[in-house]
């Protein structure tokens, strides 16, 4: 028995050695772990083979040396001709497999662009962009086109849009044909369109809703050009540069290639306005007014009849700008204090064939503020009201014995330290009835004891003209005013407005305001006078941008001097748009018309300003292209990271001190 179990106990000591030393030797080996695969997929065949001619099988397997994996192939994997079914594209091992749903065309140059998509199962190394082709007839089509798709209005990069060609050059062929050939943008806006026969082509741009390959509907983004391409090719050089490691270079060689024309196309992506007039919606956010929401605004408005309530002299419309949003102040509080408004609405409807037909609903208009809500929130209000005065009764204070109605309150935006070139904008949550102006007082003061009375206009927002400080599309409602005076710098001003100077619907006014406005010195300002060059006297708007892309000041030209006074010392950017019709405002395209949207050009630096600075600048828009003007800065559309090779091997061959050469370190 005592030899039995001594065995026993070698043997479970033997075992138990043996697995220590096992995991021993492999955490010995874990710092090190061999280097990594730095080697990209390759390509070792496909069935069909890459450009084979003749072709007939809708099936492609494409074969590497190694287990590969593909990124969102619906994405970025783009089939031309344009599939109307989408083709089955699944990484299999070491294959790709297609599956081709649609009926092969005769005699056609097929290619299946798999972009970045493609890298090894391990490492995330990747293939590179990657095309490969087959044509079902004998020859196979092998140029190329490629270019750029950038917002129309912002020259922002458009990511993800289809480009695709036409040999149809008739203007009816892009709303009643799928391309021909097609690709897709990549973050960076750029597009290649392979696989394309010698001939004359139209090319188009599409954000497919309904995926038909066409122009089918408004609300689709759109590019075009009138210009018909001719694509042709030539050999060219051009400079490749070979790295040793990821900072020395180890030569640079002249390398031959074909290069494919035209190969710098830019598409300005547009949204039409739309035109098909339909009801949205109804709100009735608050008690005292209701908003009709229409896809498109008309001269001829729509007409209301009260089925609960007397509609006669009820409402104070408010038009937005395109007429499209209409806002109906109710007039009399009994309606205010009513929850629900049955109304009938009478509007022209843009029906099936495109015309318009008088349409009427019948809309229920019930308050998101109830009444008896209201009438609690009255009463909590007069109790907190009525503790004050009591409290002031006992201390002896002077109190009320009747509480004061609400008051207008106006929102003044007047500032400490106010641009000389800005007026005060002066704005109300309710329309007025009337504004008395003998009640309004303006003063300045050139030292801190002496005032004098200053001129001043009070004028509504609608009734300036296009005020260059601020534009048209900014304008929030009809309730906002402009109080304009000849404001000179480093002045202080006193605004005083005695009670009752306004008056709403409603019978508030206002109580006494007191508001101080002091200008800025000239010295604390900069100055930027930028000649336009190029423009031949077209009517231009320039505007100046903050580092969000939004517009700071913009002024009219057309004698190509743009000046900015009373800039603040900050850095700042500049665009510009053709104002073709000379309206103030940019205008979108219209493919039917063959009317392109107007030109937008940026200037492709900051602009510091400093105090007491005057910069004078001198810019040809036309200068440079397109796709290069927009600053990096103020572009929001960011290009995807690269997926490149990692090249880890060499830190770890610095960590180790030793040099990494690829495929000699050991």
């Amino acid at each position: 028995m005592r030899n039995r179990r001594s065995y026993k106990g070698w043997l479970i000591m033997l075992l138990a050695s043996a697995v220590f030393t096992t995991v021993g030797c492999a955490r010995m080996g874990q710092p090190d772990g061999g280097w990594y695969d730095e080697t990209p997929p390759h390509v070792v065949g496909a069935s069909p083979a890459d450009q084979s001619v003749g072709v007939k099988s809708k099936k492609i397997v494409i074969n590497f040396d190694e287990f590969i994996k593909i990124d969102n192939p619906s994405e970025k994997v783009v089939v031309s001709p344009p599939q109307m079914e989408a083709p089955e594209i699944a990484a299999k091992g070491k294959r790709i497999v297609v599956e081709i749903a649609d009926s092969l065309k005769a005699n056609t140059t097929y290619t299946i662009d798999f972009s970045d998509a493609i890298t090894d199962n391990n490492e995330g190394n990747p293939l590179g962009n990657y095309t490969y082709s087959f044509s079902t007839g004998q020859q196979i089509d092998t140029l190329q086109v490629s270019g750029y798709v950038q917002g129309a209005s912002d020259m922002e990069p458009v990511k993800g849009i289809l480009v695709g060609l036409y040999d149809d050059l008739s203007d009816s062929a892009f709303t009643h044909k799928p391309m021909l050939r097609v690709s897709r943008t990549d973050s960076r806006g750029r597009f290649i369109i392979k696989g394309v026969a010698p001939g004359a082509y139209h090319i188009f741009a599409l954000q497919d809703a309904d995926g038909n390959y066409q122009f089918s509907q408004k609300s689709e983004r759109i590019a075009f050009l009138p210009e018909v391409i001719k694509p042709t090719c030539k050999p060219d050089v051009r400079q490749d540069t070979l790295w040793r490691d990821s900072l020395h270079i180890k030569n640079i060689l002249p390398v031959k290639y074909t290069h494919f024309l035209p190969d710098d196309i830019v598409l300005r992506a547009f949204t039409e306005e739309a035109t098909e007039r339909y009801f949205i919606k109804a709100e009735r956010q608050q008690a005292n007014h209701f908003t009709l929401f229409f896809s498109y605004g008309g001269s001829e408005l729509p007409t209301i009849r009260g089925l609960n309530f007397d509609s006669s002299n009820a409402f104070l419309m408010e038009k937005s700008l395109r007429n499209d949003t209409l806002t109906y102040w109710l007039r009399d509080t009994a309606l205010v204090n009513q929850d629900s408004l049955n109304i009938q609405l009478s509007y022209l409807m843009t029906d099936s064939t495109g015309q318009l037909r008088q349409q009427t609903d019948t809309l229920l208009l019930l308050s998101k503020e109830p009444y008896a809500r209201r009438l609690k929130q009255q009463q909590k209000d007069y109790e907190q009201w009525k503790k004050k005065q009591l409290k002031a009764n006992k201390k002896g204070e002077a109190y009320d014995s009747i509480m004061p109605p609400p008051a207008l309150v106006p929102q003044i935006s007047g500032s400490d330290r106010m641009t000389p070139d800005r007026n005060v904008p002066i704005t109300f949550t309710t329309p007025l009835l009337k504004a008395d102006t003998s009640k309004i007082h303006l003063y300045y003061s050139v030292n801190d004891s002496v005032w004098h009375p200053a001129r001043f206009v009070l004028r509504h927002r609608k009734h300036l003209n296009v005020p260059d400080s601020v534009p048209e599309s900014e304008w929030k409602n009809e309730r906002e005013y402009e109080l304009v005076a000849e404001w000179r710098p480093a002045r202080d001003y006193s605004l005083e407005i005695d009670s009752a100077a306004f008056c709403d619907i409603y019978g508030r006014v206002n109580s006494p305001i007191k508001e101080g406005i002091r200008t800025g010195s000239d010295d604390d300002y900069g100055t930027l006078l930028m000649t336009i060059e190029g423009m031949g006297g077209k009517h231009v708007i320039a505007q100046l941008l903050d580092d969000g892309d939004k517009v700071v000041k913009q002024v009219r030209t057309s004698t190509g001097q743009a000046e900015f006074f009373y800039l603040e010392a900050r850095k700042y950017y500049l665009r510009i748009f053709v104002d073709e019709n000379n309206n103030g405002v940019w205008d979108t395209g219209n493919y039917e018309e063959g009317r392109q949207p107007e030109q937008v050009y940026y200037y492709p630096e900051s602009i510091e300003c400093k105090k007491k600075w005057d910069i004078t600048l001198s810019w040809n828009p036309t200068r440079l292209p397109l796709y290069r003007q927009k600053p990096d800065k103020i572009t929001k559309q960011r290009p995807d990271q690269e997926k490149k090779i990692a090249h880890r091997n060499e830190q770890r061959a610095k960590n180790k001190g030793i040099q990494y050469i690829p495929g000699v370190t050991k």
